[in-house]
């Protein structure tokens, strides 16, 4: 599975079954002469209380045409020899699992969309495994019948491979009911891989499993696990000279959180933020609890914990709300973060920053778009009742 990336398709994120992300009119897409190649791959980010998270995909479809229904013309399907049962959970560090490729028509391509197999009685095609738990059958509303659609558009140049990776974040897209089974709201990325580079480097090995993320404004573009030996990659990336630099953030149980600034990202090149023989190490701390429930569960809302350093925000940890109850609940450190800016030399300082010890801003974001924010503080003990209600 651990395929070379080439060429490039396109941005997106879509939450649940339907997500705009600007771009592509419905009328749609331009060809020109020739034909090139799609492949469609798959990685993961990070997942939150889970050994495993299965998927099976048994077919990727594109079109032309954003406004495209199910039966509308205009689709080709890429080629998957049989559904592809994945371990989301497994594909971290740039691993990649290739879902399978298909000629295509060159020219501009409007939506994508993924299905999956259904599950068949005590056949679990998509499910998850609690940590320490059992395997239990996930729910994928819509995505076993017309797929999760994908509206964004990528362009597939004559005689060229267009590498199509979908992202899943499974800690963001997995989401509890009120009687304890689970359900699939996809929070997934697709990157740009011609003009995408990598951010790589170490934590000490005692915070091997810590979740790594690379952000922008306060939110996750990509994240990975820190292996065995503490080393973590974050790839693709898009090329800072396009998107900007991008903050590492890294996250672990136990321990305070680390805050690497300003990493900047080059085509086909890796930006190194520590090496195995000069780690990054975090000090210990003692974990909080801030929970309450966002209402009505109708909202299926997000929510996230961001820490506010300097003026800029930066995403520590987020839950899904239960779908039955409303309820959510977020573990963060209480010590203060330790923060540093990268310059390009080695290794790069990071310091306490003392007044942003245990204190968190809760923001809830709805399905529908809308958010709602409430001040937190966990510096001394765990705080209840942050409640939303849209």
């Amino acid at each position: 599975m651990k395929t070379m990336l080439k060429t490039l398709a396109c941005v997106l994120v879509f939450p649940l079954a339907l997500a705009a992300c600007g771009g592509g009119g419905g009328d749609g897409g331009s060809t020109s002469t020739g034909t090139g190649t799609l492949r469609v791959q798959m990685t993961d980010s990070p997942s939150c209380g889970f050994d495993h998270v299965y998927v099976t995909v048994s077919k990727v479809r594109v079109n032309t045409n954003a406004q495209a229904g199910d039966t509308d013309g205009g689709w080709t399907d890429v080629a998957l020899s049989s559904p592809q049962k994945i371990d989301l959970l497994s594909l971290t560090n740039g691993v990649l699992a290739d879902l399978g490729q298909t000629a295509l028509p060159a020219g501009q391509y409007q939506q994508v969309r993924l299905v999956l197999a259904q599950n068949q009685g005590n056949t679990l095609a998509n499910s998850i495994v609690p940590t320490g738990g059992s395997e239990q059958a996930l729910d994928t509303p819509s995505a076993t019948q017309s797929g999760y659609k994908i509206i964004r558009p990528f362009t597939v140049q004559p005689n060229t491979l267009v590498d199509l990776v979908l992202d899943f974040n499974a800690c963001k897209s997995i989401v509890q009911k009120g009687n304890g089974s689970y359900s699939l709201k996809p929070v997934v990325t697709a990157t740009p891989t011609v003009v995408s580079g990598t951010i790589s480097g170490y934590v000490a090995p005692a915070e091997a499993g810590a979740a790594v993320y690379a952000e922008q404004n306060g939110h996750i573009i990509k994240g990975t696990v820190a292996d065995s030996n503490g080393q973590f990659v974050l790839t693709p990336l898009e090329q800072s000279s396009t998107s900007g630099n991008y903050d590492v953030v890294i996250v672990q149980n136990n321990v305070a959180t680390g805050i690497v600034r300003s990493v900047p990202v080059v085509v086909n090149t890796s930006t190194v933020v520590a090496t195995s023989s000069a780690p990054i190490v975090l000090p210990a701390s003692v974990m909080q609890v801030a929970s309450g429930t966002v209402l009505p569960v109708s909202a299926q809302a997000i929510v996230r914990a961001l820490q506010s350093i300097s003026g800029l925000n930066y995403e520590i940890t987020s839950a899904n709300a239960n779908l039955d109850t409303g309820a959510y609940a977020l573990n963060l450190p209480a010590a203060a973060p330790l923060v540093g800016t990268y310059s390009g030399s080695l290794p790069v300082a990071l310091s306490p920053v003392a007044s942003a010890a245990g204190q968190y801003t809760a923001e809830a974001d709805s399905m529908s778009g809308a958010t709602q924010s409430s001040a937190v503080n966990v510096s001394t003990t765990s705080q209840a009742n942050v409640n939303f209600s849209f």
